[in-house]
């Protein structure tokens, strides 16, 4: 008898532990670990990496990601983005490398009805039915490049010339320019393009160099970025260069070498955390940062990417709890929904490149307190007043 009530127990037992078994919030995160964009893409997925490394789980709920690399083709990161919902049941979605291939991905989530973190600048952002669905962590590309105009008045410049990519973000880069630059009387005399797959740029820098313009503005990122850097400095260019925060990486100081010095760069505070006063919240967040990177990937960061994509991971942790506080269950639509809400009400998270709030209204989250102006100097950046 005794055994009998043994063998019973046992049983009831092996029945209750998967009810009470740990459940799991699934995130689905897309990345280019390969292709053009993979110099953005490799620290994407460290930075996640990271983020994971700093807060593990939710309300009890551990964190999963599922990672998926999209080789920088944006028909693979619409692909990838429904293979994660459709057959892996994510939660949320977090992605990916590139304006493009975000901007695919973003349309494929928004299309499902599922909740995404952009960590690279789209814009404009498809409409959703019913609502938004993206928000993003990168800063608005008008906000960088005001940064930009203004020290272009600040120091009596009155012409520019763009040098950037022949795809979305190089177009987002423009616009912002030429926005900004008209409110301050500055012209921009030349619109020089290339594709990030180029080995040459030797005709659009010629092309820049005789409209003789006051600065020369970049409108790369990462690797491909270095191109009309080198090719400005092979043919003595002395005047002001300015470039942007997808310039700030290891990978294009690297190939940039001492071409590279003298460059002014709008980016986030994580790039210059030492220097910021301790009176800034976002230091503190920016050095923990630092320290949760290290112990996920062995080293230290040495580009500004993988801070949005830890961001981007801070903002959803944040959402989660809330989302969590409702009574919905990880892996249904209503938890979906409940975090989409959520997102849309952040306030205030402190984050590396700034600090969010997103409504409706606003999928950027961030203001003037997300950009700081640096001069690269010897492969180090000098925190400009």
């Amino acid at each position: 008898m005794n055994l009998m009530k043994s063998l019973l127990a046992s049983t009831v037992l092996l029945i209750a532990v998967p009810e009470i078994a740990q459940a799991e919030i699934l995130v689905g995160f897309v990345t280019g670990l390969s292709g053009p964009v993979s110099s953005i893409g490799i620290p994407n997925g460290k930075g996640i990496a990271a983020g994971q490394a700093y807060v593990g789980e939710v309300g009890g709920e551990k964190l999963r990601i599922i990672q998926l690399d999209d080789g920088s083709d944006p028909t693979a990161s619409a692909r990838n983005a429904r293979k994660l919902v459709e057959q892996e049941k994510v939660d949320i979605l977090i992605g990916t490398s590139g304006a493009p291939q975000t901007l695919a991905m973003a349309t494929a989530a928004i299309e499902m009805k599922v909740p995404m973190i952009a960590v690279s600048p789209i814009a404009p952002v498809p409409p959703g039915d019913g609502g938004p669905w993206v928000v993003q962590t990168p800063q608005p590309t008008p906000l960088l490049v005001q940064g930009i105009v203004d020290h272009m008045k600040a120091h009596g410049l009155k012409t520019v010339a763009f040098i950037g990519f022949s795809d979305a973000f190089g177009d987002l880069m423009y616009a912002s320019l030429e926005q900004s630059a008209k409110v301050a009387d500055i012209k921009v005399i030349a619109n020089e393009r290339y594709a990030r797959s180029d080995s040459s740029v030797t005709a659009q820098v010629l092309r820049a160099l005789a409209a003789r313009p006051d600065a020369i503005m970049l409108g790369g990122t990462g690797t491909p970025g270095a191109l009309p850097v080198i090719g400005l400095s092979e043919r003595g260019y002395k005047g002001p260069l300015y470039g942007n925060h997808g310039l700030i990486s290891a990978d294009f100081l690297r190939l940039a070498g001492k071409a590279a010095n003298g460059i002014i760069c709008p980016t986030g505070p994580v790039t210059a955390a030492e220097q910021l006063p301790a009176s800034n919240p976002i230091q503190k967040v920016a050095l923990e940062f630092r320290s949760a990177f290290e112990k996920a990937n062995g080293e230290a960061p040495t580009d500004s990417f993988s801070s949005y994509s830890f961001d981007g991971w801070l903002v959803f942790v944040d959402a989660a709890k809330r989302a969590m506080a409702t009574g919905a269950k990880p892996g249904t639509p209503e938890f979906r929904t409940a975090l989409r809400e959520a997102l849309f009400t952040t306030k205030d998270v402190v984050g590396t490149q700034g600090i969010y709030t997103y409504t409706p209204a606003d999928r950027h989250g961030v203001d003037a307190r997300a950009r700081i102006m640096v001069q690269i100097e010897d492969g180090k950046y000098k925190l400009l007043p």
